[in-house]
């Protein structure tokens, strides 16, 4: 009989829940609001490279931050973008893909799906993952869709960036 609990048998999170009673011995975030205080959404890459915070000299709190592979501009990040603009005190965005991002080095979702069915036996093709060789291309169709969505607040202030991720450097970009 399997365990329905969530837990699991193997210990595969029990470091994590360990780090977790540290990190709640010295918690000092729980009087913070919801909203974003310094009024930023941040659209960036699941990277693990990417220190969203740190990148920027944010703070908890300061920002909503989005995240995906590529850092692209899908139908859920407009709906969280238009619940930020009214909701979260969010008056500006920033769509900051990376350097060396895996998403940016194929031409093709079909390149990533070949490679995990051919890796792993799973046929992925009900997925789309917005792989994008043309980065830039990708950041500016990104911001075109942000910038003319027609739930969002005229006067939203929408920019771009490619933050680097072996010198840490964050280059705005005017698209």
């Amino acid at each position: 009989m399997s365990d329905t609990s969530g837990a699991t048998s193997t210990g595969a999170f029990d470091a994590f829940f360990k780090a977790n009673e540290a990190y709640a011995e010295s918690f000092r975030l729980g009087g913070l609001k919801g909203e974003a205080a310094r009024g930023l959404a941040l659209v960036t890459c699941m990277d693990s490279r990417i220190d969203p915070l740190a990148v920027l000299g944010l703070e908890p709190g300061d920002a909503k931050i989005m995240r995906n592979a590529g850092a692209r501009v899908d139908d859920t990040v407009l709906m969280n973008l238009v619940a930020a603009a009214y909701l979260l005190k969010v008056d500006r965005v920033l769509v900051m893909p990376h350097t060396r991002c895996k998403m940016a080095s194929v031409d093709s979702d079909t390149v990533v799906h070949d490679l995990i069915e051919e890796q792993h036996g799973v046929d992925t093709r009900s997925l789309d993952f917005h792989t994008a060789s043309d980065q830039m291309g990708a950041l500016r169709r990104g911001l075109e869709r942000i910038r003319r969505h027609p739930l969002l607040p005229e006067g939203l202030a929408v920019a771009g960036a490619l933050y680097d991720v072996d010198t840490g450097r964050v280059k705005p970009v005017d698209l």
